[in-house]
C-alpha cells in the first residue's frame, strides 16, 4: 500500500517505521516545519498525494478539515489522528460523502486503549445490575503534559456514563465535597516520564475490582494508526475507529 503522512512529528516518524515494518510504501513525507531528507514536501497538495491509497494525518487543528479537504479532492483515502476538529464533524462528513473516499477518525489509535474501551463497554454494563460497586477513573501521565484529564479518560468516562444508568455526569476537579451518587470523579495525576495509565475501579465495600492500562510507549498508538489505515484502504464513507473495532470483532 503506498502511504502519504502528513506531519512529521514525533507519531508521524513512528508511523513511517511501523508501515514500513509492515511492508508498505511511504510514497510523500509532508512537514512545514522539518528538514530531514526524508520528507519530501512542505504543504499538503492535491497533486502530492494523487498516487497513494491512504493518507495518515497528524497535523493541527487549525488545519485538520482544510487537509481533509485536499485529500478528498484527490480521491484518497484518509487516517485523522488529529484532534480538535470534532465541531466541525458534519462538515467533514459531507465532504468525505461527496468525494467517495474513506476516513477513519480517532483521538487516539491505541489498540489497546481501543479494546479497553471495548472491555469497559462490557464492564460497564455489567455492573449496572450491581449497584453496591461504585466507579471511577484514575489516570497518570508525564510531567509536560499540558492537560488533564486525558482524552483517554474522557472516552471512557462517556462509556461508563452510557452504560451505567447511576452515573449521570463527571466530575475533574478536586473535589472539596462529598461526591454526589449521580457523580463519576476522574482524577488526574501528572510527573515524570509516564506514557499513559488508565485505571478504572469498582469498589464496594467488601472488595475492589481494578482494569488498567499502562502504556509503554508510543508505538501502541502508530501501530493501531497503520491497521486503521490498512482497514480503511478501498472503504468508502466516514467511520470512527469503533467502526473498526466492531469489524474486527464480528470477524472473529
Amino acid at each position: 500500500m503506498n502511504i502519504v503522512i502528513n506531519g512529521y512529528g514525533r507519531m508521524g516518524k513512528l508511523i513511517r517505521q511501523t508501515a514500513l515494518s509492515r511492508g508498505h510504501r511511504i510514497t510523500a513525507i509532508i512537514d512545514p516545519f522539518e528538514m530531514l531528507p526524508e520528507v519530501t514536501g512542505k504543504e499538503l497538495t492535491a497533486a502530492s498525494i494523487k498516487d497513494s491509497d491512504v493518507v495518515v494525518d497528524f497535523t493541527v487543528p487549525q488545519t485538520a478539515v482544510k487537509n481533509i479537504s485536499i485529500i478528498a479532492e484527490a480521491g484518497v483515502s484518509a487516517v485523522i489522528g488529529t484532534t480538535g476538529w470534532y465541531n466541525q464533524e458534519e462538515e467533514v462528513r459531507t465532504l468525505v460523502e461527496r468525494a467517495g473516499i474513506g476516513l477513519i477518525w480517532s483521538g487516539n489509535f491505541s489498540l489497546g486503549v481501543n479494546l479497553l474501551l471495548q472491555i469497559i463497554r462490557n464492564t460497564g454494563q455489567v455492573m449496572n445490575n450491581f449497584p453496591e460497586y461504585d466507579v471511577m477513573i484514575h489516570e497518570f501521565h508525564h510531567a509536560g503534559k499540558a492537560d488533564s484529564p486525558s482524552g483517554t479518560a474522557e472516552m471512557l468516562s462517556s462509556v461508563l456514563i452510557d452504560t451505567i444508568d447511576r452515573k449521570n455526569r463527571k466530575v475533574t476537579e478536586s473535589l472539596q465535597r462529598r461526591i454526589e451518587p449521580d457523580e463519576l470523579h476522574v482524577s488526574s495525576t501528572r510527573g515524570g516520564s509516564i506514557p499513559g495509565t488508565h485505571t478504572i475501579i469498582f469498589d464496594s465495600g467488601e472488595d475492589t475490582i481494578e482494569i488498567t492500562h499502562r502504556a509503554r510507549n508510543r508505538m501502541g498508538f502508530a501501530l493501531g494508526a497503520v491497521k486503521a489505515a490498512e482497514w480503511i484502504a478501498g472503504k468508502t464513507g466516514y467511520f470512527s475507529i469503533d467502526d473498526m473495532m466492531h469489524s474486527i470483532l464480528k470477524q472473529n
